[in-house]
Parts: structure tokens; sequence; C-alpha cells
């Protein structure tokens, strides 16, 4: 096995049960430290001890690099691959079959860990048919939101990648399209965090509230109203805010008229976001429901800022399925090609 992608591949596994980042982190830079060396070269410094020695390979990554130059699966990715086949979710597996794609990802462009190309290997190997690359906005600078000339240079990155995209390897699993997109912060005054002409560059934009989460109910489902009103907008994100466990600790849901804010949905033909993160899972049951009411279409998505946590849309089809969510009101189990239709991207 190639040392180098079993090393990638055990991070997928570790980010998907949710381990610690220096965990995963100590795989992807043993993965990049190799990723240099020929076939040769690496079995030869795995034999004379040079490799042991190198800074950044420590005992566990020297035995599965070990492992794989001697041509075997390393038993470390073994017992994961055997953990990783039980389903994450205890239901929605009909729901998940269904799912064709994924409208809310990051890369390292902003907060994610990982660049794009890794992010779309694991989308191709979870079997997507999309993935919508949505960085952060520049606002938010505590996650490197991009800024107009960032966002710039990135559409013109993910336009070489969709121009060059062959046909998949591996287990006969196609290519999958990389969306460009955004995920824009609602401002205070409900305005959307980017240059509108960018904006009307993109394949899918993701709104999301992230400061003043604690703001009066009028003053929050103002700005919520304004940021879907705005007609860049096409999925409302994580709309609630809250957290419910994690290495940010826990976080309440912000406070605004959920009857007003999804009937402005329906009105504008913005997608709810049924957020798949298991800290999040937001929106609550009860707010799903009040949007189903209120005649909305729905958006699965991950929210992955890691290769591994892209497999969260397991949750989140669990959460649909709970709540009976039609599949034809949930964009992600559209075509292609009726997602940018109605995205105002169709061809």
């Amino acid at each position: 096995m190639d040392a180098t992608a079993a090393l990638n591949e055990i991070a997928f596994w570790l980010e998907r049960e949710r381990a610690t980042t220096f965990k995963v982190q100590a795989f992807r830079k043993a993965a990049e430290l190799i990723g240099g060396f020929s076939p040769g070269e690496l079995a030869a410094r795995t034999a004379d001890g040079r490799l042991k020695r190198m800074k950044g390979i420590g005992d566990r990554t020297f035995e599965v690099i070990a492992q794989a130059v001697d041509g075997g699966v390393p038993d470390y990715l073994a017992g994961l691959r055997e953990r990783g086949a039980e389903p994450l979710a205890a239901g929605g597996h009909e729901l998940l079959a269904n799912l064709r794609g994924d409208l809310h990802t990051h890369s390292d462009w902003s907060d994610g860990g990982s660049p794009i190309e890794s992010m779309l290997d694991a989308a191709r190997m979870l079997g997507r048919e999309y993935l919508a690359l949505t960085d952060h906005s520049p606002t938010l600078k505590i996650a490197n939101g991009l800024s107009a000339e960032r966002l710039t240079e990135q559409l013109e990155v993910v336009a070489g990648i969709v121009a060059a995209q062959a046909p998949g390897t591996g287990a006969g699993h196609p290519p999958v399209r990389l969306l460009s997109g955004i995920e824009v912060d609602i401002l205070e005054d409900g305005a959307l965090d980017q240059a509108p002409e960018l904006l009307n560059r993109l394949d899918i934009v993701v709104a999301s509230v992230h400061s003043k989460l604690r703001s009066d109910s009028r003053t929050m489902t103002r700005r919520m109203l304004a940021g879907i009103e705005d007609p860049h907008t096409r999925v409302l994100g994580h709309c609630t805010g809250r957290l419910l466990n994690g290495s940010r600790g826990t976080r309440p849901p912000s406070d605004f008229d959920a009857r007003r804010v999804f009937a402005a949905c329906a009105a504008n033909d913005v997608a709810v976001e049924i957020n798949a993160r298991p800290e999040r899972q937001d929106p609550p049951d009860e707010l799903i429901q009040l949007a189903l009411d209120a005649g909305c279409l729905f958006s699965i998505d991950s929210d992955a800022h890691a290769p591994g946590q892209l497999d969260f849309l397991q949750y989140g089809a669990e959460r649909a399925a709970r709540n009976a969510v039609p599949a034809e009101r949930i964009i992600t189990t559209w075509p292609l090609e009726r997602l940018l239709e109605w995205s105002g991207r169709g061809e």
C-alpha cells in the first residue's frame, strides 16, 4: 500500500471519529514529509533508520510507513477501517443514500485544516457528486476569512480544478464537481460581508450569523430577514448558532422570530440548512418542524473543516429523517443540473 495514502486515510478516519487535531495532524504532517520520496528512497530510509530519525516521524507513524513499505495494509489503518464500517448515526440511512452533495465546507484557505484537493479526494471516496467550497468572508478574522482579493484568487484556483478534472481513480468513483461558494457573514445591519460583484460569480452562497449572537429577538430577526432577502443568499446557515458540546464549549441558541424568518426563507426560495456537525445539530428539531410548516426547502450540509468530517452528513440525514423532511425538499438530493438552475448558475 502507498504509505502516503495510508497516512492520509488514517487521518480521515480519525477526523470522522472526532479525534483531537493534534493526533490527526501527526499523520497528515508525516504524509507531507514523505510525499516527495520515491518508493525506492522511502524503502531505503525506512530500512536504514534515517526515516525514524526525521523530525515529525513518531513511533506510530513510522510503524504505519514501514508496514505499508512492506506491502501490507498497516495494522492501525485496518483497525480504523473496521471501526469505520459501522455507521455514525443509527437512522437516516435511506435518506443518506439519496444525498448527492454538500454545500457547506471549508478548506485551509480559511479555518479548515486541509487543501481543496484533499477535501475533493475524501468527497470522491464517500461517493459525493458535488461539493461546494464555502470558506469564510473577511469580517470573520478569527477564521482567516477571505478578502475580495483572496476570494478572487480562490475562484481562479477552483476554475482550474474544474477544468482539469479527469475521471476518478480508485473504486470506480467519478470526479466530484467542485462548486464555487462562500459562507458569508450576515453583518449587524443585515448586509452580506462580501462585494456583490463577487457574490454574483459564485455557485452557492451560504449566509450565516457569527457575531452578536446574544442580541435581542427584534434585532436578530431584523438582521436575519435582511440577509435572507438579499438575492445572493441561497442557504441560511446554522440559523441559531447554538453549540451543544465540543472544544469550543456550549452556547445557547440565538433568539429570533422563527416563524417570520422561515416565512422569509420560503418566500425568497432560500434553503434552511440542517447543519450536520454533531456539536451544532442546528436547527433544533422544533425549528425544523416550523420550517417544514412554512414550506421551506432544506440543505443537509456537513460544515466540514477537514476531510473526515465530510461524513458528518450521516448525522444530518438522521435528524432530517427523524423529522420526516421529504427528500424532494432537500436540495442536496437534487442532481447537479437542477441544483445549479435553482441557484441561478444553470447553463
